[in-house]
């Protein structure tokens, strides 16, 4: 049995799942005190920092004049690759511009009949610092992060992006990754990763200038990096390990549901993969696809460890009492692998991105569809959102009163101040009304 077997049928049997899946968070407070000396050392002694750090634990012969790709670098990576792969790099920047363009705010104005104009100035941030994992030794190029990260800032009408990876033994950055920013028209690549990369991008060196909010997925020590940094920049999330549930009936295919239980199983071993049915047979026939594909994968043993730990499948009575065992998983990633999709839909409150019926497996989110596949993960779905062009932007309050206005209000908005104790805020208001 690859995954525990679980039932659910009201929310009496939520305390003992909930309490399972909170584990998952693994705090480690001994990462918090050695990022916190990160950071500070970065700030202090900017590129000669990350060069050192870059030679620990990257490449040893890495010195700061080797901080930046140069432009030529990123343009050959591009006639690198294959025409091929770039083709459909391309059509996928294409699809997930597009989907991004739709997300994009206008600013707006209201005039009031005494010439009062009020509105909301929507504006892109200045700088963004974009962090690209170097996946396994830099030969796993985590593109599709670029990708997603990349696009709403540019939608959002951001003019400056800086991207940052860890570079390769050999001190050089996997092409793919060149290739996929010289056809997104991004130039400012640094090689540098972990912590000391966040530090870098939120602070500033010598050579990196610094940024006013940071993207992109990472490890527990860039994760520590963003959250301690919250309130100094922006970011985009503390992201955690990566799940899914899916919430299947008779129609679906045992083989593919495995096959999507996997797909997230093979990121970490602290991912969760959830199937909920109440199809007895069907969960059943899952456990053994779980087995059997799971042994001829690359990373079997990451997969397997996480269905171990983390897996789960959870039979229920009917759809409707498996939509609201979803609702209280709030999962980052929801297949709704039924023969009708559409009527369990609005019975979805919380989940991050919701991929509907047999056709619809989640990596087709990952990489192509147009949706960002940078989710809100540990159920923090119940109050945050998928990455987008609005993580991007900041937006202005408007006020222009008219004399007409502070003459009829003027004394309203004096009362008000008073209550609150504060004579000079009354007074600002009522010296012109004289």
């Amino acid at each position: 049995m690859p995954c525990r077997e679980l039932k659910y049928t009201s929310t009496d049997d939520w305390g003992a799942i909930a309490e399972l899946m909170e584990q998952r968070r693994d705090p480690d407070a001994k990462v918090d005190a050695i990022v916190r000396d990160i950071l500070d050392d970065v700030k202090k002694r900017g590129d000669e920092a990350l060069a050192e750090y870059t030679r620990k634990f990257d490449c040893e012969s890495f010195d700061s004049d080797m901080l930046r790709v140069p432009g030529a670098a990123i343009r050959e990576a591009l006639e690198a690759i294959p025409d091929g792969d770039a083709a459909i790099l391309e059509e996928a920047i294409g699809r997930i511009r597009e989907f991004h363009g739709n997300q994009k705010e206008k600013s707006w104005w209201t005039t009031g009949e005494d010439g009062t104009v009020l509105g909301q100035m929507v504006r892109p941030v200045d700088r963004v610092g974009l962090y690209v994992p170097g996946g396994q030794g830099g030969e796993t190029p985590l593109i599709s992060s670029l990708i997603m990260n990349a696009i709403p800032a540019q939608v959002a009408g951001v003019e400056s992006i800086a991207v940052t990876s860890p570079p390769r033994k050999d001190g050089t950055l996997n092409p793919y990754i060149l290739a996929t920013a010289a056809l997104l028209g991004l130039d400012e690549i640094y090689l540098t990763g972990s912590a000391w990369a966040i530090a870098a991008l939120a602070f500033g060196t010598e050579t990196v200038a610094p940024c006013d909010v940071l993207a992109g997925p990472g490890n527990i020590f860039v994760a520590t990096a963003k959250s301690q940094l919250i309130g100094k920049v922006g970011i985009d999330m503390v992201a955690g390990p990566s799940e899914i549930a899916i919430l299947a009936d008779s129609s679906a295919n045992p083989g593919w549901l495995a096959a999507d239980m996997l797909s997230q199983a093979e990121h970490d071993p602290l991912a969760a993969s959830i199937l909920v049915t109440p199809d007895a047979a069907l969960a059943a026939k899952v456990q053994d696809e779980l087995q059997s594909q799971c042994d001829a994968l690359p990373r079997c043993e990451i997969a397997g460890n996480s269905l171990k730990q983390w897996g789960a499948v959870i039979t229920v009575p009917d759809l409707e009492t498996g939509a609201e065992l979803i609702n209280l998983l709030a999962p980052e990633h929801l297949e709704l692998a039924v023969d009708d999709p559409w009527t369990l839909l609005g019975s979805i409150r919380h989940a991050g991105a919701i991929f509907m019926g047999h056709h619809s497996p989640e990596p087709v989110g990952d990489y192509f569809a147009g949706p960002n596949h940078v989710l809100p993960t540990l159920r923090t779905v119940r109050f945050s959102s998928a990455l987008s062009v609005q993580n991007f932007c900041k937006k202005s309050s408007v006020i222009a009163a008219s004399p007409g206005y502070v003459a009829e209000h003027g004394h309203k908005i004096a009362r008000l101040a008073r209550l609150e104790g504060l004579e000079a805020h009354a007074r600002s208001v009522e010296c012109r009304t004289k």
